[in-house]
This record gives structure tokens, sequence and C-alpha cells, in this order.
């Protein structure tokens, strides 16, 4: 996950994420439906990365950061968390952006691959104060690596306080 790399060990005791303003949480993921078929799969392994590495790179991107998770037995998964809908919207409608070839070149793959990989994605959009978080004696991780944290009791030391409920 990007990040500032300010912190690289635990933090003490408990803290949550610092978020302010809107922001988006993206989840995509991919399904090896056949391990052999290396030629179906492959391909969208390698993708994304590219697409990543250049995301990373542009500070206007929108893209805050992201986690690769493994998903057992069969799959993948990558959690992003963007600045907005609209840059996440931008990026994928951009034909010069890295996400418009490899959409393409996989619906062409999809249509003779008989199921070989599956993909998915789940996009949330989170309103300002709308999210709750903790993490104990953990480095930063997920929202809190790309927002920052604060001590748990600024925000409220229950998850219904920090929820503004």
């Amino acid at each position: 996950m990007t990040s500032s790399g300010a912190h690289i060990g635990p933090i003490p005791g408990r803290v949550t994420a610092d978020a302010h303003g809107d922001l988006v949480v993206f989840l995509i993921g991919m399904r090896f439906n056949r391990f052999t078929a290396i030629n179906a799969w492959l391909p969208v392994l390698r993708a994304m990365p590219r697409m990543l590495r250049k995301l990373s790179a542009d500070d206007d991107s929108g893209l805050l950061g992201h986690r690769s998770l493994l998903d057992p037995p069969r799959g993948i998964y990558l959690v992003q968390y963007w600045q907005s809908m609209e840059k996440l919207l931008a990026y994928a409608a951009n034909p010069s952006q890295e996400h418009h070839p490899a959409w393409a070149a996989f619906q062409r793959r999809v249509r003779t691959s008989g199921g070989r990989v599956g993909i998915w994605h789940e996009t949330y959009q989170v309103r300002a104060g709308c999210y709750e978080s903790v993490y104990v004696d953990m480095p930063l991780h997920g929202l809190g690596e790309v927002a920052g944290v604060v001590p748990i009791t600024s925000r409220g030391n229950r998850a219904a306080q920090r929820l503004g409920r």
C-alpha cells in the first residue's frame, strides 16, 4: 500500500483512521476457475500491477493506496482506496489509461476462455464521518495507512460513537 513510510512498526495502543471527506473503497478480484488455464488468467494477473504502478506514480490519479490479498484457495483480490468516485470512474473510462486496453483484452479473451478465469469488483462510496476503524498495536494498515491515524479517544471509544450514532 502506498504510504509515507513514517511508521514502519506497530503503533502502540488503540488508534483509528483520520480520514476527512468522502472516499471510495474499490475491491477487485480474480478467481482461478482452472489453474491449468494459464493463458486465460496470466494476462489478467499481469495487467493489475502495471495499472497500479502508473496510478501510484501520479499524485492526481485519485488512488490513495492499495493492498493485495489472497482469497484461498482460488483467488486474489485488491483493496483500493480512492479520493472520489469521479476520479475512479474517470480513470476507468479514459482510453489513454492502462485500464481501458486491459479491460478490452479481457473481454476478447473471456469469450473464448470457457469460464477458466473469473473476475469481480465491488465499489463502496464512504461519506465523510461514516466509517469506523480500530487498529490495536498494528503498523499503519488499510484506511489508517492512507489517511493517517489518531488516538481512538479523539473519535470515540465505541464503534457507534466513531460512526456518529
